[in-house]
C-alpha cells in the first residue's frame, strides 16, 4: 500500500496510523498527527481503491452503502500491511493508534470489528458502523474516541450512537465528542481528540 512512514523522536509512543477520507491521500492527515503528538512515529496510508479517480479504502455501492465483501477483504489487507510495516520499520505492532476521517475512520472501525488486537486505540472522525449483525472481538483495553456532527448529512448522529454501543458492548472504552456541524473536520474536534489522547498515551 502506498504510504509515508516517519519515525518519531520518542519510539515508546504509539505509532499513529493515518487514514484519509474519500479523495484524500497519505499527506492529508499529517498536520493532524502533528497536533495530536509531535513525538510519535507516523504511518500514513493511501487507500487502494479508486472511485471516479478518488482514493478510498474500500468500495461502496452508493452513498452510505458499503460493499461488504470488499470491506472485509480490504480490512484484512490493511491488517496484513500493518504486520509487514511493523517489521520493516521496527515499530511495536501492539502499539498502534489509528486516526481516521470519514472513509478512513470506517476502515479503522472495521479493523476493530474484524481483527482482534489490530489497534491499541483509535480516533475516529465522522465514522459509520462498518458492518452490522456480526460478533465483535473482545476489545477490553482498547480506547476509542468518536467525533461526530449532530448535523452530519453523510453520517447521521444515530450511526455514531450505534457505533458507540457496539464498541462498548465489546468492552472498548469509548468517548464520544459532538459538534453541531456537518461532516467537515473541525479544529475543535481535533483539539478534543488531542486532549483525549494525551490523557491516555
Amino acid at each position: 500500500m502506498k504510504h509515508i512512514y516517519k519515525e518519531g523522536s520518542n519510539t515508546s509512543k504509539p505509532t499513529l496510523l493515518l487514514l484519509h477520507g474519500t479523495g484524500g491521500n497519505e499527506n492529508d492527515l499529517l498536520p493532524l498527527a502533528n497536533m495530536i503528538d509531535q513525538e510519535a512515529s507516523v504511518l500514513s496510508v493511501r487507500g487502494n481503491i479508486l472511485e471516479n479517480g478518488m482514493p478510498r479504502f474500500f468500495r461502496r455501492l452508493a452513498e452510505g452503502v458499503f460493499d461488504e465483501e470488499d470491506l472485509i477483504f480490504r480490512t484484512q489487507e490493511l491488517h496484513e500491511f500493518l504486520d509487514e510495516a511493523s517489521e520493516k520499520y521496527s515499530f511495536d505492532r501492539d502499539n498502534i493508534v489509528a486516526i481516521g476521517y470519514s472513509n478512513g475512520a470506517n476502515i479503522a472501525a472495521s479493523l476493530l470489528f474484524q481483527c482482534k488486537s489490530a489497534l491499541k486505540g483509535a480516533i475516529l472522525h465522522h465514522p459509520m458502523v462498518p458492518r452490522r449483525g456480526i460478533e465483535l472481538p473482545d476489545l477490553s483495553g482498547t480506547d476509542v474516541f468518536l467525533a461526530a456532527g449532530k448535523n452530519d448529512p453523510i453520517c447521521p448522529a444515530q450511526e455514531s450512537e450505534d457505533l458507540k454501543s457496539l464498541l462498548v458492548n465489546a468492552n472498548a472504552n469509548v468517548e464520544i465528542h459532538w459538534e453541531n456541524n456537518g461532516h467537515q473536520l473541525t479544529l475543535n474536534e481535533v483539539e478534543a481528540a488531542r486532549d483525549w489522547y494525551l490523557d491516555r498515551y
